[in-house]
């Protein structure tokens, strides 16, 4: 039976005092790219992340945890604690001309890297940076002491193509060795930043992003073996599969109804080209289970060193599951090696986020429900337990600071910040009251607002709509009409957030780029 949120006894003494004297841990935030809220085999999926799940089941797993449904957005607001407009990215890499829309961290936040320095840390990162494309805006620029990884966006997993940069520390980088493959190579280096530094007396605060399993679909023939015709089941039984396994584990609530199949998606029994089906999300399994495998290793370094114990571990995802085709176009040939260029697209999707409705880039469920997973065997005792409460990306500075002993800084290279907008994820972890939050959401012109447990969402140019969280979650039955003046409360805390956060119209930014 899985222990849950609100065991207070327990939960008060899962955090010594840092002021007692305890060692102050290692830290290390794993995040994934696209991975819809059911793709992990501790929420519900079928795919194999046995080192994942081993983190759950030594851990706790918050099941209502969010991103901020892209990928740009998500990373700006991990790193700095604010909401990625305050931040300067308001969309994505490219500036429009707009201060909420620089495309680049700007000199008003701080990053955790630049933070947790004043606690002892030494910061270090591994993986898709993906705010700020040019220097000075790389990851050395923003405090981090060493970087492997891609300055960009999505890449051919297994080569470099012109667009895309990646860097060692400040120098570019280039990979030359025919057995190149990214998550590899991230793990590689995580691995070998952990073994470097995890032996100084200094402890280390790691950023591990994959940029797995975001579109292309490229995956080892071995790792794609593994799950070649398991999918021949089709979206709609694996969809029902990933519910029933959810359901049990008490990761999503048995009054909420699973969502139907979205319209734009056929039935399975429709279909028939069957065998290039199952082989898509073979190779998106392959993915996730190739980035698990990665993380099998940077937890046996971890273990290697004897630093276990006193090693505060996150895992998340940066949006839910994506239904786009690769930017750019397709490229033929079957998914998997570097001269193919695909991704799962909408059917696969749609199952990834089971059971929620929509994907990356919209703000309903399905676009910003992530998993969260967090070990600590010296600081949280709290095993296989499973937290309901509400939380957010700006929660992980506020939680890294805690641990840390770290303070936030108002100033940084005589430059104002921003007051950081989360708390501390230890709180929910110890069992403790939570203050009043109200959390917001703009990408794309699609918003929403969550009080409690009621959620006002709206797509771009579309009305508002109305839910009950705690009734229904997966957003089957709109309220609005029936709750109009709670809804009207709401969006006007919206247009305040809005306002404060410089976030603009849409239709006003999307057309212009400086």
């Amino acid at each position: 039976m899985l222990r849950r949120h609100f065991l207070r006894a327990a939960g008060a003494a899962a955090l010594p005092s840092l002021a007692q004297g305890r060692k102050k841990p290692n830290i290390i935030v794993i995040m994934a790219d696209d991975l819809g809220f059911s793709d992990i085999g501790c929420y519900g999926s079928e795919i194999a992340t046995p080192n994942l799940d081993r983190l759950a089941k030594n851990g706790v797993r918050f099941t209502q945890f969010y991103n901020t449904a892209r990928c740009c957005p998500t990373r700006a607001a991990l790193l700095t604690g604010l909401y990625n407009h305050q931040a300067g990215i308001g969309h994505m890499v490219n500036d429009r001309g707009f201060p909420s829309y620089r495309g680049f961290l700007n000199e008003n936040c701080v990053t955790i890297a630049e933070a947790i320095r004043g606690s002892g840390y030494t910061p270090l990162m591994v993986g898709k940076w993906h705010v700020g494309e040019q220097r000075p805006h790389w990851p050395t620029d923003r405090g981090f002491e060493r970087y492997f990884g891609l300055i960009s966006g999505a890449s051919n997993y297994w080569k470099l193509d012109g667009q895309r940069k990646m860097a060692l520390d400040d120098k570019p980088y280039v990979p030359d060795s025919p057995k190149f493959y990214m998550t590899d190579a991230f793990t590689d280096h995580a691995v070998k930043f952990i073994d470097e530094y995890g032996r100084k007396n200094n402890p280390y605060f790691l950023y591990l992003a994959y940029t797995a399993p975001h579109w292309p679909l490229h995956a080892w023939p071995e790792d794609i073996a593994k799950y070649r015709g398991k999918y021949k089941k089709g979206w709609d039984r694996l969809r029902q599969e990933r519910h029933e396994r959810q359901m049990a584990m008490g990761i999503v609530n048995r009054k909420w109804p699973l969502t139907a199949r979205d319209e734009k998606v056929p039935a399975w029994e429709s279909v028939e080209n069957k065998d290039e089906w199952d082989l898509r999300m073979a190779v998106y399994a392959a993915q996730i289970d190739r980035m698990d495998q990665g993380i099998g290793r940077v937890l046996d370094k971890v273990k290697e060193l004897g630093q276990e114990q006193d090693t505060l571990i996150l895992f998340l995802a940066d949006n839910g599951g994506c239904a786009e085709g690769p930017i750019g176009g397709e490229q033929p040939g079957p998914p998997g090696p570097a001269e193919s260029f695909t991704s799962y697209l909408p059917p696969w999707a749609n199952a990834s986020n089971t059971p929620f409705r929509l994907y990356k880039h919209w703000v309903h469920e399905g676009g910003i429900s992530s998993p969260l997973i967090m070990q600590w065997p010296n600081g949280i005792r709290q095993k296989n337990a499973v937290i309901d409460r509400p939380s957010h990306l700006i929660d992980i500075m506020a939680t890294c600071m805690e641990v840390s002993g770290g303070r936030y800084p108002s100033t940084h290279k005589g430059k104002p910040i921003v007051p950081a907008e989360g708390q501390s994820l230890m709180a929910a972890v110890r069992g403790e009251k939570q203050r009043k939050t109200t959390l917001f959401w703009e990408h794309e012109g699609n918003r929403a607002v969550r009080d409690g447990d009621w959620k006002a969402v709206s797509r771009f140019k579309a009305g508002w709509e109305l839910y009950n969280m705690a009734a229904d979650r997966t957003e089957t039955r709109d309220l609005a009409s029936k709750e109009s003046a709670r809804l009207d409360r709401m969006t006007k805390a919206y247009d305040a957030w809005a306002a404060k956060c410089g976030v603009l119209p849409f239709d006003k930014v999307r057309g212009r780029s400086d």
